[in-house]
């Protein structure tokens, strides 16, 4: 994955790149692994332990690439710091769909995407 993020002044640079990529590795996680399970019959959560959620790591990811981009912004305030936050996230469950989408010409909305959306 290769994400390019323009985040006005980085204070910290090293925290900032493992930001964007903890938000990129859980964007993968939410598009191919993540779900909330719940049964319908007693309306309880099935997924409510963590040792049973499928939650991505860094052995389930290959190569990520983050670009952190100079910006200057100083409209947001004096020093142009933004709160990067879940940034890291957005356009990656887009960008996973798509891809999906131009390998097998199926459209898939939901997620977490699944084979059996697939055929």
């Amino acid at each position: 994955m290769v994400g390019a993020f323009a985040s006005g002044t980085i204070v910290n640079p090293l925290t900032a790149h493992s930001q964007y990529m903890g938000g990129m590795i859980w964007g993968f996680g939410a598009a191919l692994l993540e779900a909330t399970e719940i049964d319908a019959r007693h309306a309880r959560y099935m997924s409510d332990n963590i040792s049973e959620y499928l939650i991505a790591a860094n052995a389930d990811v290959g190569e990520i690439d983050v670009i952190m981009l100079p910006e200057t912004d100083t409209q947001v305030n004096p020093l142009g710091v933004k709160g990067l936050g879940e940034i890291g996230i957005v356009g990656v469950n887009a960008a996973i769909a798509n891809a999906v989408w131009h390998a097998t010409g199926r459209r898939v909305r939901e997620l977490p995407i699944r084979i059996e959306d697939l055929l």
